[in-house]
């Protein structure tokens, strides 16, 4: 088992060196949220097969390790994913993929590629909830 100090190691670690940095041009999903808290922001771009399967990911950001680590492990996690399965991706999903327990501040940096996701999808309401459950 990973300590919180093991953990935040691996969050800068991500931060640094992340997966699946730079956009996709062209991109069947083209989106770019930002946390107005805190000035986060991420780009995330997706190409998508006809069976509505995320065969490719990329993403350009700015701001905390959280927010950039959180990103990184969301992009690698969408991987293979049928969007409808996308869609029904949690909060608690986004913040297992950090590995430790975050203010509610934090929370947003770590679920800002959630945010992306949803919102460049159009899923609003979906957002909404994710968002109504920040603690």
């Amino acid at each position: 088992m990973f300590s919180a100090d093991d953990y935040r190691t691996i969050i800068l670690e991500e931060a640094r060196s992340p997966q699946h940095y730079g956009l996709l041009k062209p991109a069947d999903l083209d989106h770019e949220e930002h946390n107005p808290l805190c000035g986060d922001q991420v780009h995330l771009t997706l190409r998508i097969d006809p069976d509505g399967i995320i065969r490719e990911v990329g993403w350009e950001g700015a701001g905390c390790a959280i927010s950039q680590a959180s990103t990184s492990f969301f992009s690698d996690h969408l991987l293979g994913m049928s969007l409808d399965d996308a869609r029904r991706i949690t909060r608690e999903d986004v913040l297992d993929l950090i590995g430790l327990p975050l203010m509610p501040n934090r929370q947003r940096c770590a679920l800002l590629p959630l945010k992306a996701l949803l919102l460049g999808l159009r899923d609003t309401h979906g957002w909404e909830q994710v968002e109504d459950s920040i603690e």
